[in-house]
């Protein structure tokens, strides 16, 4: 599948040549979340701005709700720029972010399969073991009281 070439203008506006539409950055962002590959290039020039928007979006992410890079992380990043160590460290992440998504998505499979069918499956079969441990301890508790009340006991407490 060819990739999906998003044009900006330099007013700004992004046109996006697969519906040939103009879209938000939030809608780039929700082509990101959907799996999409694109890319953004200078209507006039050509030149490759999609760098540049995905930081935009992330600024933009950063501003509002829970950060998820810290003021202490983003220092760290800028530190590296200009040291020698400036090539390794894009690789770094890339692949430290792939770790991660890979144990997320095994986490998720596993806690899936915990969880069955759905949701639901899951409720119904914990109400079903909480209904039969309840039904345990009350024939538990009649058989205690039971055993209490020995035959030949005439006063409560078991006092002849």
């Amino acid at each position: 599948m060819p990739t999906r070439i998003i044009k900006k203008y330099p007013n700004r506006r992004l046109y996006d040549t697969e519906i040939s539409s103009y879209i938000t950055v939030e809608e780039v962002r929700q082509l990101i979340l959907d799996g999409e590959q694109f890319e953004v290039r200078d209507a006039k020039t050509g030149e490759d701005l999609t760098r540049q928007v995905l930081l935009q979006i992330i600024a933009e992410q950063e501003q509002g709700g829970e950060p998820v890079l810290s003021t202490q992380l983003l220092s760290q990043i800028i530190r590296f720029y200009g040291d020698s160590m400036q090539g390794f460290m894009g690789n770094y992440l890339e692949r430290s972010m792939q770790l991660f998504l890979e144990q997320q998505n095994q986490f998720r499979q596993q806690i899936g399969g915990l969880l069955g069918q759905s949701p639901w499956t899951m409720m119904n079969q914990m109400a079903e073991r909480n209904l039969d441990a309840w039904t345990q301890f009350q024939k538990f508790m009649a058989g205690q009281a039971s055993a209490a009340e020995k035959p030949g006991d005439t006063k409560p407490g078991g006092k002849r």
